[in-house]
This record gives C-alpha cells, sequence and structure tokens, in this order.
C-alpha cells in the first residue's frame, strides 16, 4: 500500500486508515448499548469530526490524483444518511394551514434562578417570547417554581417538579384539553420525563417532555483550562459522560417501554443531553420523525457549547403527522439551551 510513496504521503495515508477505522467504529456506537462499552460510547459525540476529516482527507488525495481517495470516499458514502443529522443544507417549509398546531420545546435552566446569565428579567424575556411565538403546546425542561412565569395563557398543564434545595421539574402547558397525564421517574436521578393526552379536534395526542441524565460539563469553559486539561483531567471527563451515558441508556429504554404502551399518536419533546449518532437518541427515536432532520436547517445547534455545535435538544413526531416547519431560535440566548419550535399537521 505504501510503496512508491514519498513520507509525506505515508504519514497521510496513515492517519487516513486509523480515522476510516475509527469512524467505522462510531457508525457502529448507535447499535451498541454503553452500558457495555461505556468509554468508547463518548467517541459518538465526534462524529461529526470524523466526517469532516474524511472530507478533508478526501479532498486531499482528490487534489494528488490517488488512489487512496476510495478510503475516505467509501467512509463518507457509508456515513451519509449521518450527515443529514448533523447538517441540513435546506430549511423546509410547507405551506400553512388551519389544521396546522405548533409545538415548542426549551430547557429554560430553571429561569436562571441562580444568576448564571447575567441579563436582567430572564422569566420575563422568556415569557414574551412564549406569548410571540403562541405555540399551542409548550413543554419546558428544569422548569422551577419562580411564580413570575407561569403562562397563564395555557389553560391546560401537567407539571411536575421535586426536590428539597432545588425544586425542578418538567412541565407542559397546553391550548388544548387534557384528559390524563402522568410521570415516569428515572432511578436514582432526578431527572425523569411527564406527559399528557391531548385532544386536538378529532385526534388524541400523547406529548412526552424529557429531559435525560445530565453530564453537567460546563458551557463556560474557557481556553486557558482547555489547554491546561491534562491526562487525569481529560480520564476523570471521560469516565464522567460514561457513566451519564449509561444512566441515559436506562432512562431511555424506559421511556420508549412506556410509549410503546401508547395507542394514541406521539410527540417526544426534551433535552436528551446526548447527540444524534448515540445508542439514546436511537432507541427513544424509533421510527418517529426528527423534526430538525425533516425541515429544519444548519448545523441546529441547541445547546450554547462554544467549542462545537452540539444539538441534543428534539423534536420527535410520529410519521403519521406532516413537519411543515422547524426553527431553532438560536438569537434568543436566556438559558444555555435555545428553544426549538416546529408546526405540524396529523395527516
Amino acid at each position: 500500500m505504501f510503496k512508491g510513496l514519498s513520507f509525506i504521503s505515508k504519514t497521510m495515508l496513515f492517519f487516513n486508515v486509523v480515522l476510516a477505522i475509527t469512524t467505522l467504529m462510531a457508525y457502529l456506537l448507535p447499535f451498541l448499548a454503553p452500558k457495555w462499552f461505556p468509554i468508547l460510547s463518548v467517541f459518538s459525540l465526534f462524529l461529526p469530526f470524523f466526517l469532516v476529516l474524511n472530507l478533508l482527507f478526501f479532498i486531499y488525495w482528490l487534489i494528488q490524483l490517488k488512489k487512496y481517495i476510495f478510503v475516505s470516499g467509501l467512509i463518507l458514502l457509508l456515513g451519509i444518511t449521518f450527515i443529514n443529522k448533523f447538517y441540513n443544507l435546506k430549511q423546509t417549509e410547507l405551506p400553512k394551514s388551519e389544521n396546522d398546531f405548533t409545538v415548542m420545546s426549551y430547557n429554560v435552566r430553571l429561569f436562571n434562578k441562580f444568576n448564571w446569565n447575567q441579563k436582567a428579567n430572564i422569566p420575563t424575556q422568556i415569557a414574551k417570547l412564549v406569548d410571540d411565538k403562541n405555540p399551542d403546546i409548550l413543554c419546558i425542561q428544569e422548569y422551577s417554581d419562580l411564580e413570575k412565569t407561569q403562562f397563564s395563557d395555557y389553560k391546560f398543564k401537567q407539571i411536575f417538579k421535586e426536590g428539597k434545595n432545588i425544586i425542578v421539574g418538567n412541565a407542559i402547558f397546553s391550548k388544548y384539553k387534557i384528559i390524563d397525564k402522568g410521570v415516569i421517574n428515572f432511578p436514582n436521578s432526578t431527572n425523569n420525563a411527564v406527559y399528557a393526552d391531548i385532544v386536538k379536534e378529532n385526534d388524541t395526542l400523547r406529548i412526552y417532555s424529557m429531559h435525560l441524565q445530565s453530564i453537567k460539563i460546563s458551557t463556560d469553559i474557557g481556553d486557558d483550562e482547555i489547554q491546561k486539561m491534562d491526562e487525569s483531567k481529560t480520564k476523570y471527563i471521560f469516565r464522567k459522560i460514561s457513566d451519564a451515558f449509561t444512566k441515559q441508556q436506562e432512562q431511555a429504554l424506559l421511556l420508549k417501554a412506556h410509549y410503546r404502551e401508547c395507542k394514541y399518536k406521539k410527540i417526544i419533546c426534551g433535552d436528551m443531553n446526548n447527540s444524534a449518532f448515540s445508542f439514546v437518541y436511537r432507541t427513544i427515536k424509533g421510527s418517529m420523525q426528527d423534526t430538525f432532520e425533516t425541515s429544519g436547517a444548519g448545523f441546529g445547534k441547541t445547546y450554547n457549547f462554544k467549542y462545537y455545535p452540539a444539538r441534543i435538544d428534539y423534536i420527535f413526531a410520529d410519521k403519521n403527522m406532516l413537519v411543515k416547519s422547524f426553527e431553532t431560535l438560536n438569537e434568543f440566548y436566556n438559558s444555555d439551551h435555545f428553544p426549538l419550535i416546529t408546526r405540524l399537521e396529523i395527516k
């Protein structure tokens, strides 16, 4: 393979082959339970980066007119279904109709209860955003007990909060009548999911608002801290992420078991704290539509992490619904997450 190549080309080909093998392993991770390979599961976070590197190698060999273009070319071809989960070239928006309804999902980070964000009146700003966008169904994660933000325009609601020192939970607000509701408590965790069955005309919909296990890595890591990362800190972070992914696996399976018993059309919203290339994503999404993948544009960044366009918040809709538009409100920075809103129509 290396015969007749210069030292630089040999080096490039070596790293290209290593990258190709690593990317193939990452392709398999959505099918492997994190509890089996907890450390390895962390590499699912880096799949977009691996795809970009493969594209660069592909371009390099193309310019060189070398046959080794097939190494990354084959990897990119095999991973074509992953690309749309990371980046959408064009936003799709279908015409509105009187049967449309909108769903918003937002992790509000306790309405800035502990002043992480120095902006003033964040609860009021969030309430104003909801008023402006006026979604028919609103799902809130990390909902707190602030009296100022009750979303009084919504007649029907399902709110679950718990905790001793910090009161936190999930909430669903609806303009449509709620006929049943409940909560799914996750074992050995403060995270949970709530659900509500709502009646829209002749249909009943099951809505979930979920918040899976947090990784608890700060979005405010500075450049100096990144440079000071030593081997022990890196191992600690990998272990922390892999432990969270193992808990998320259990939570995702509980949620899936719950919604599989539901006979209604389903919408699942919330903060998964994991990427679209993970076992957890594949488990919860199942055969449902990822509304970003169907109608979104760009990277779909939902989490304010400086070094990576992380998409860890989702709205999934059953296939018997038409996804007519999707938007991530990246300009609205009042939490460490960004709000998502989609417009749907029941077929």
